[in-house]
């Protein structure tokens, strides 16, 4: 049997039809999954702390990880933590390797393209940090204080700022050699984003430093595959729920040292 063009043309325009209510329809199976099968793979980063990095008992945790059984426990279902990096984490929801993606996802429009997110959940920021033991409410106070920063950074640009005209901006090529002049005692306080400052934290426990003053605020989404708007929905339910009862201002503060605060939806 032949077909004309015209036929096959339009065979084809039924065809693709057909195809997009298929994927239309499969768009939104991802929250009917994971309550049938009981189980939610969540990606989250083991190289980011405090956000995620694997600890002394070879364990993934930080506030990502936390956040991640939290929206587990939540759904009543089990967790599947699948570990990624900063190049792969969206290919993780496109592939399906993943539900969600929990680690330190900022919103942009290139991205927004390709996947959705939730309403934020926690913030990143850059801030000063410096010893418990040293009293700093306000920029006034770094007046005649050492500051160590990273040139060019984002944290430089805001602290060059808002610091007073006396602060000692002590700018440094790299984070690297910016925390060594900190924990060395080169310089009094520290300028730096929340993961260097996190990871510094943590190996350098004796310095008891904490978060002082914010820079900026660069707030974190979960990302969601394309479409998946009931899944979308029901952790956005979660995270509301979360900032109404406190429960993000605490896990803010058990790994920023921070509130939450007022985050974007």
């Amino acid at each position: 049997m032949k077909f004309t063009k015209r036929q096959f043309t339009t065979g084809l325009a039924a065809v693709a039809l057909l195809a997009g209510v298929a994927a239309s329809a499969h768009a939104q199976t991802a929250l009917d999954d994971v309550m049938k099968a009981k189980k939610i793979v969540i990606a989250i980063p083991t190289d980011f702390p405090p956000y995620g990095f694997v600890g002394t008992d070879m364990a993934p945790q930080g506030l990502d990880v936390d956040m991640a059984k939290y929206i587990a426990t939540k759904l009543g279902v089990a967790i599947e933590l699948a570990p990624v990096t900063s190049a792969n984490r969206v290919a993780y929801l496109q592939t399906k390797k993943a539900d969600l993606v929990i680690s330190t996802l900022g919103k942009n429009p290139e991205r927004e393209k390709v996947i959705d997110f939730t309403a934020a959940y926690s913030p990143f920021f850059q801030a000063v940090f410096a010893p418990k033991s040293m009293n700093i409410k306000s920029f006034a106070d770094l007046a005649g204080k050492t500051v160590g920063v990273t040139r060019g950074a984002i944290e430089d640009q805001e602290l060059t700022k808002l610091a007073p005209p006396t602060a000692d901006i002590k700018r440094f090529e790299d984070n690297n050699v910016t925390v060594s002049s900190f924990v060395s005692g080169q310089v009094q306080l520290i300028a730096t984003g929340a993961s260097v400052a996190g990871n510094m934290m943590a190996k350098n426990p004796q310095l008891n430093t904490e978060y002082k003053l914010l820079l900026k605020d660069s707030p974190n989404f979960i990302g969601v595959a394309k479409g998946e708007d009931k899944l979308r929905a029901k952790v956005n339910e979660i995270i509301a729920e979360g900032k109404k009862s406190g429960d993000l201002d605490k896990l803010a503060v058990k790994w920023l040292g921070r509130p939450a605060g007022d985050l974007p939806q």
